[in-house]
């Protein structure tokens, strides 16, 4: 049985600290995937948290799975170039 975690409702330049601290502790402690569909609002500050979640888990040896990433910022995660970042395979 896999463990995940959420991204929660927001993910922005605001909050991405606090989030990204909480979500590196899950990962630590062994999650394995996590999933985005609770988000409602984010800026580009959610790609650079889910792409240190990624970092996280390589370094780990473990992979992350990022689940049910909403459209708007997958086309945001496309357009910039680092889509493969988010769903790269170990």
């Amino acid at each position: 049985m896999s463990a995940s975690f959420d991204t929660g409702t927001t993910l922005t330049h605001e909050s991405a600290n606090g989030v990204l601290s909480a979500g590196l502790a899950r990962i630590a402690a062994g999650a394995t995937a996590v999933d985005c569909a609770p988000l409602a609002q984010f800026d580009s500050s959610a790609l650079a948290v889910l792409i240190a979640w990624q970092r996280a888990a390589r370094e780990r040896g473990a992979r992350l799975d990022v689940l049910n990433l909403p459209p708007k910022l997958a086309s945001l995660a496309h357009a910039y170039g680092v889509d493969p970042l988010l769903f790269e395979r170990h």
